[in-house]
């Protein structure tokens, strides 16, 4: 009897099988947005055990041991490996038909060989066996990139960072780690004392007492220069909505100096300033030729009670609801009347406004590139089987699938990479069944391309990494 992972995992007919390990399977992975540890990668960190691996920072699996009844201190706590381990094999099993299920034995399969199903009766051999594995040698973190095929990956990065972990990594020929802007802490203006704290920081490595908004502007300017000298070349904004509000130049001198004071703002002087400070930090990615990314619509750190005691990124985040089509298309509109608009990447957290986000985006193509407006990979809660296939067949029916910059992991697991893996399965599972409906032409060719394209090519190209 076949493994539950075997070589035609989610391949459903021939044509399937054949598109996926013809073209899909043996390309590298460019991974151009996730939130791995820059020192970890650098300092090539090697694992004790299959729970420091597979378990640390992973919020995906904390959610789903927390449903399944566990206690915070066998997911988040001091508990031994072993029995975070023991926990997280008891939950696999209540996973079934979540993504987590294909993700565990995918991950179990490529990076230790180990093709049984995790539950109670395995998981103390499994424990066994790939912390076997993982102490064997050539198993620490650059060696299982690399095993992984990965060629290019950007970390999450914040202005204030020395980058000092890129600048060691810069000589390695075998993994490319890239560094990415992004600026959420200088636009999250609720709490005065956390946000002038951060100012002052900023100010420091900057070099510039941060007094004036002008003077915040100059400070934001010289960390994304010294980006851009590490081998940056793209931003990425994480917003709960998209800030568009009319303003003045005295009007944002005015609500800086409110918050230097240490004053609250009212909603319509943050909404203000975020219209303001974001667009000159959009502005800064077009002067530089960048790419950014737009990741809108998660309502973050929702358990006011964890989020005090674990912090942010725990699993306890949701999709929100923000209205998305007037703000965006002034947004996108006012820095495209300035000829300032970058190649930009936008991606939508609630499956409501796939369509939406897709049609806006194209609104600002203006052929002087292919796909100068690109739809992004589905993202988060939306990054499983169901929603990978809706952003293919929407990205298909509002857009042009074929320069489709592709897949990323989006993770904070180093485990992560078969994701890649997963979304090749099924765009190629998906023109396998269009193929075998006869709804495409069977030209060989042609899809070659187009799989080369989506699953690597493409974003080589957007990124101008082929230099």
């Amino acid at each position: 009897m076949k493994p539950f992972i075997h070589d035609d995992f989610l391949l459903t007919n021939k044509d399937a099988v054949k598109l996926y390990h013809d073209f899909a399977e043996k390309l590298p992975i460019i991974d151009f947005h996730n939130h791995l540890s820059p020192k970890d990668i650098t300092d090539n960190r090697g694992f004790n055990t299959i729970s420091e691996a597979w378990l640390e920072g992973d919020h995906y699996k904390w959610r789903a041991m927390r449903a399944a009844g566990v206690d915070e201190y066998f997911i988040t706590g001091k508990a031994p490996d072993e029995e975070k381990f023991n926990s997280w094999a008891n939950t696999v099993p209540f996973t079934l038909r979540n993504p987590l299920y294909h993700w565990t034995h995918l991950e179990l399969a490529r990076y230790f060989g180990i093709y049984e199903l995790l539950n109670d009766k395995t998981k103390t051999a499994i424990y066994k066996k790939s912390n076997e594995i993982l102490h064997s040698g050539n198993n620490n973190i650059q060696d299982l990139l690399i095993r992984m095929k990965v060629e290019i990956l950007c970390t999450t990065d914040d202005p204030i960072d020395n980058l000092e972990c890129h600048k060691a990594m810069s000589g390695n020929q075998k993994l490319h780690m890239l560094p990415t802007f992004r600026p959420d802490k200088v636009l999250n203006v609720s709490n005065p004392l956390q946000y002038n704290k951060y100012l002052d920081k900023l100010g420091e490595v900057a070099g510039i007492e941060i007094g004036t908004y002008f003077q915040l502007i100059e400070a934001l300017q010289k960390r994304h220069d010294f980006f851009h000298s590490m081998g940056c070349r793209l931003s990425d904004h994480g917003l709960d909505y998209i800030p568009y509000s009319q303003y003045s130049g005295s009007e944002i001198q005015s609500v800086f100096n409110k918050i230097r004071s240490g004053q609250f703002l009212s909603g319509e002087e943050i909404l203000k300033f975020q219209t303001a400070l974001l667009s000159e930090l959009l502005i800064m990615n077009h002067e530089k030729g960048w790419v950014q990314q737009l990741h809108i619509g998660a309502i973050r750190n929702v358990n006011e009670r964890v989020y005090e005691s674990i912090g942010p990124d725990s699993g306890y985040d949701s999709i929100g609801e923000p209205e998305l089509v007037r703000p965006l298309a002034s947004l996108l509109n006012l820095l495209d009347k300035q000829g300032k608009l970058a190649r930009t990447i936008g991606y939508n957290l609630n499956p409501k406004d796939n369509d939406l986000l897709i049609t806006m985006l194209s609104n600002f193509n203006d052929g002087k590139m292919k796909g100068m407006m690109q739809y992004g990979a589905a993202w988060w809660f939306l990054d499983q089987k169901q929603g990978i296939e809706r952003q293919i067949n929407d990205l298909s029916s509002y857009g042009l699938l074929h320069l489709f910059a592709g897949m990323v992991t989006d993770s904070r697991s180093f485990l992560s990479f078969p994701r890649h893996e997963y979304f090749r399965r099924i765009l190629c599972n998906i023109l396998g069944e269009d193929l075998e409906k006869g709804i495409i032409p069977n030209d060989e060719q042609m899809l070659k391309q187009m799989i080369e394209a989506i699953c690597y090519q493409n974003a080589k190209n957007y990124f101008n990494w082929n230099k």
